[in-house]
């Protein structure tokens, strides 16, 4: 029913400003291809597709050497309720998957994304006129972020620096339920909130529009991020925004007074909808906004750790 795509190995070696790439086109879009599977039938909450998601993120901070930072290894379980519409299975079991690369640093950067998505259209939040029974992919929302979340993990941790600060990577559970892993998290956190650098996420990279521009939130949570944003630039355009609220996952970490980024290109006709597949992502922008991510943090590494700003 849909089609999966690879991309030439023209992207994996393409040079982005005179350097070997940074990251990996064909991994990214393989992720995608996986995640976004109709054999994973929409990664609903508490459902097997749902963990096989969170298994596959598992296998890849385990190629990576990452130390497990759960509670249950990898994984950090919670409950979730569906609340959007009334169903037999409301409270579900659910996972954080948490992989940390330790540079011996005193604080740590932490880089979010989340697994899940809707399912077959029975835990409510589809568009769609009449969603039950049909495979909602998600691959912009939010495959196209967990592929960016594993593509900077294989970076850092294969890129033979020892940079000075660690990294925390969180796929999050039931986003789409209200955020409720990041919440799950920032509540428990298996790690000091005041040892976090800033937290930055990606949700839904995977469908750039030119005319717009990837979209950089959190702008406004620190003084620091105007000195951070300088001189940054690459194959697509961006803008920022102050916000640090909002309907995705850093919202959680803003929320307990940590600074935040928050990646996005911005609403599309598939938002929601069964059609949100993964021929219709645009992999070499997701290629470009991965690398301005990466300048990102690197300028934000030769800083000390961010302070906090409310955004008014």
């Amino acid at each position: 029913m849909k089609h999966s795509f690879f991309l030439p190995l023209f992207f994996a070696s393409v040079l982005l400003f005179g350097q070997s790439p940074r990251i990996d086109a064909n991994r990214v879009a393989k992720h995608i291809n996986y995640l976004a599977s109709d054999k994973m039938k929409g990664r609903e909450t508490g459902s097997k597709e749902n963990a096989k998601a969170a298994k596959y993120i598992i296998k890849q901070f385990k190629k990576l050497d990452l130390t497990a930072l759960g509670t249950d290894g990898y994984r950090q379980p919670f409950t979730a309720k569906v609340r959007r519409i009334v169903v037999p299975d409301s409270i579900r079991p659910a996972n954080n998957v948490i992989g940390f690369l330790d540079n011996g640093a005193p604080y740590t950067i932490v880089i979010g994304a989340h697994y899940d998505h809707l399912g077959t259209g029975t835990q409510g939040s589809s568009r769609d006129k009449a969603p039950q029974g049909k495979i909602h992919n998600g691959a912009d929302d939010n495959a196209s972020g967990v592929a960016g979340l594993l593509e900077l993990a294989r970076y850092y941790a294969q890129n033979n620096i020892k940079e000075p600060y660690n990294f925390l990577f969180i796929a999050f559970g039931a986003e789409e339920l209200g955020l409720v892993g990041s919440r799950y998290f920032v509540n428990n956190p298996t790690l000091p909130l005041d040892k976090i650098h800033f937290m930055s996420n990606m949700d839904m990279i995977g469908r750039y529009n030119a005319d717009r521009g990837v979209g950089i939130g959190g702008y406004g949570t620190s003084d620091a991020w105007p000195e951070v944003f300088k001189e940054v630039k690459g194959s697509v355009k961006f803008f920022t925004d102050r916000s640090g609220s909002g309907g995705a996952d850093h919202a959680s970490f803003y929320a307990k007074k940590v600074p935040v980024l928050f990646f996005h290109t911005g609403g599309h006709d598939d938002y929601h909808m069964p059609t949100d597949d993964p021929e219709k992502i645009d992999i070499p922008s997701a290629v470009g906004i991965l690398d301005i991510h990466i300048q990102l943090i690197e300028n934000a590494m030769k800083l000390p750790k961010l302070g906090y700003t409310e955004v008014k």
